[in-house]
């Protein structure tokens, strides 16, 4: 197995802050919208770590999204950014 084969391809698809801006949230999910990957950074991590447009994830790390109208968008926004952006693109 390859780690494309292993691994699946989330784009982008929500940030929002938090706490007096001091977190900041990361939502990642597949074209499909159906799953998600939340990742929690605190701004002075964030100000040294790159933020991609998309990453590859383990499947095992990703959470069903169960709202319908959740998942449209997600499926909606991920879509719109592997359309306009490149995975590696910082974001």
């Amino acid at each position: 197995m390859t780690d494309s084969e292993a691994t699946v391809q989330c784009w982008l698809v929500e940030r929002s802050s938090f706490g007096d801006e001091r977190m900041v949230t990361l939502v990642y999910a597949p074209p499909a919208g159906d799953r998600h990957l939340t990742k929690q950074l605190s701004t002075n991590l964030l100000m040294r770590k790159r933020v991609t447009a998309a990453i590859d994830v383990d499947p095992e790390r990703l959470a069903p999204v169960e709202d319908s109208e959740t998942r449209e968008r997600y499926a909606a926004e991920a879509t719109r950014m592997a359309e306009t952006h490149d995975p590696d693109d910082e974001v």
